[in-house]
C-alpha cells in the first residue's frame, strides 16, 4: 500500500489554486457569509468557464468573484467579461499587494487579507434574464448538494445547516 496517494482524500479541496488565491478566497467567503450570502467556489458554468466564487445573497442575487493573486494573473486574464453573463453583479477580488486600480471601474472591487474582506467598490447590477437565472440556480444547488454529499461519503466533517442537528 502507498505512504502518498494522488488523490486528494478531501472532496472539496480541488488543489488549483495557490496559496495566496485560497487566502483571498476565505476572506472573501467570511465577507459573503457576514452578509447573509452563501457560496460556492469554483462553479462550472454552462459557458465552460469556471467561476472561482459564486454568491447567492439572501436576496436572491448572484455574484461571481473572480479571484486575482497578481498583476500578471490579472494581466493574462481575458475570459472575465464572460462572467457577467451569469452574474447580476461582478467582482474582483485580490489582497493588498495588488493595486485596485489595474481593475476595472466597471467590475466591483473586494480586498482580502485572508481573515476577512471588504467591498472598496460596489458593482453595478445588470439583472440576468429570468431563464438564464433559474439555470443558474439549479446548477448551483445540484453543485452544492453534490459537494457535500461527496464529502460525507468521503467521511469529511459537514458542517450542519443552519445549526440544525435534528436529523442525526
Amino acid at each position: 500500500m502507498p505512504i502518498v496517494s494522488p488523490f486528494s482524500t478531501n472532496p472539496l479541496a480541488d488543489g488549483r489554486q495557490s496559496d495566496r488565491a485560497l487566502l483571498v478566497r476565505r476572506g472573501v467567503q467570511r465577507l459573503l457569509m457576514d452578509m447573509g450570502a452563501v457560496v460556492l467556489p469554483e462553479l462550472s458554468l454552462a459557458s465552460g468557464r469556471r467561476a472561482d466564487l459564486v454568491a447567492l445573497t439572501a436576496k436572491g442575487n448572484i455574484w461571481i468573484i473572480e479571484i486575482k493573486s497578481s498583476i500578471e494573473d490579472f494581466r493574462v486574464d481575458r475570459k472575465w467579461p464572460d462572467y457577467r453573463l451569469h452574474s447580476d453583479r461582478f467582482f474582483f477580488a485580490s489582497h493588498p499587494d495588488v493595486p485596485a486600480e489595474i481593475f476595472p471601474p466597471e467590475c466591483g472591487f473586494i480586498l482580502s487579507d485572508g481573515y476577512g474582506a471588504e467591498i472598496l467598490r460596489e458593482a453595478p447590477e445588470h439583472r440576468l434574464p429570468p431563464a438564464t437565472r433559474k439555470a443558474l440556480l439549479l446548477r448551483f444547488a445540484r453543485a452544492g448538494a453534490a459537494r457535500v454529499t461527496a464529502a460525507e461519503l468521503a467521511g469529511v466533517p459537514v458542517p450542519l445547516i443552519d445549526g440544525d442537528d435534528a436529523g442525526r
